[in-house]
């Protein structure tokens, strides 16, 4: 079962146990889904839908560092929610030990040694990463790895 068809399913049972709150969100995943797929003129796969999935992700961190920052408790609780359901979505997130593994093999392919390497590094992790953890994130490991 494809992504886009496990979403689908969940957006059913929602509808049918009456889970408001988890169907509008679902609801406005495929929206997005699908909005990419008309901009685009193609049918994405998981590698795609996990890419909007990211997107839909780091707008709501955004969103709730922005709330936290004008005391909007009900807004910052609003968007955790959606986060909760948005989720499970994404394949399992790497560990800590996992991601330093991965960092130093892409130092290593590369011989990056100094910040200016940084792109070539960040992009053979991304591509091994997508997904299982959070760029902004890998990105600031990478950094601090190649600056000390």
């Amino acid at each position: 079962m494809t992504l886009k068809e496990r979403i689908t399913e969940d957006m059913k049972t929602a509808m049918r146990s009456g889970e408001k709150e988890r169907l509008g969100v679902i609801r406005m995943l495929q929206a997005a889904i699908k909005q990419r797929e008309v901009d685009e003129r193609i049918v994405l796969d998981d590698t795609q839908v996990i890419s909007v999935l990211e997107k839909m992700l780091k707008q709501r961190r955004e969103s709730i560092a922005q709330y936290e920052a004008g005391n909007r408790a009900d807004l910052v609780a609003k968007e955790t929610a959606e986060m909760a359901v948005l989720q499970p979505y994404l394949p399992a997130q790497l560990g800590d030990a996992e991601l330093d593994g991965l960092i130093a093999a892409a130092i290593a392919q590369t011989g990056a040694t100094t910040v200016k390497d940084m792109g070539k590094v960040m992009g053979i992790v991304k591509a091994q990463a997508a997904g299982r953890a959070d760029m902004g994130a890998v990105g600031a490991r990478i950094k601090a790895k190649l600056a000390g």
